[in-house]
């Protein structure tokens, strides 16, 4: 199987040197995603409901991309500067996005994340049913 790979943000992926994912076979392993521009600068500052729709909104683009939903995903681990504030907010929208099955995962809190206005950062594993 050859690895497909797939570059949401280009410019600012190869500057800090990853790819935001890449499908072998069945498996997608989505990279941590954070709310951003297309140059690479943090967007909703300070607000951590518009960060998380944010962040989600890219790993949709990205699940789309490969022909797969959040019913594909199989793992999510969510990296949060502030657990209480993401836990207050969390629930009712994954659960519009995942509907009544979740996947495996964590939730970490972390003392950062790659820039300070990041507050939230998910990463995801999808599993093509083709």
């Amino acid at each position: 199987n050859v690895p497909e790979y797939f570059m949401l943000r280009p410019e600012v992926e190869k500057a800090f040197g990853y790819a935001h994912a890449v499908k072998v076979g069945s498996d997608v392993k989505i990279s941590g995603a954070v709310s951003m521009d297309a140059q690479g600068n943090p967007t909703a500052v300070g607000d951590m409901r518009q960060q998380m729709i944010n962040v989600y909104a890219d790993l949709e683009v990205i699940l789309e991309h490969y022909g797969l939903t959040f019913d594909d995903v199989i793992v999510e681990n969510v990296f949060t500067t502030d657990m209480p504030a993401f836990l207050a907010i969390s629930g009712e929208y994954r659960g519009e996005l995942y509907g009544s099955r979740f996947p495996t995962g964590s939730w970490l809190e972390v003392k950062g994340l790659a820039l300070p206005e990041f507050l939230i950062e998910i990463e995801l594993e999808a599993h093509s049913p083709d």
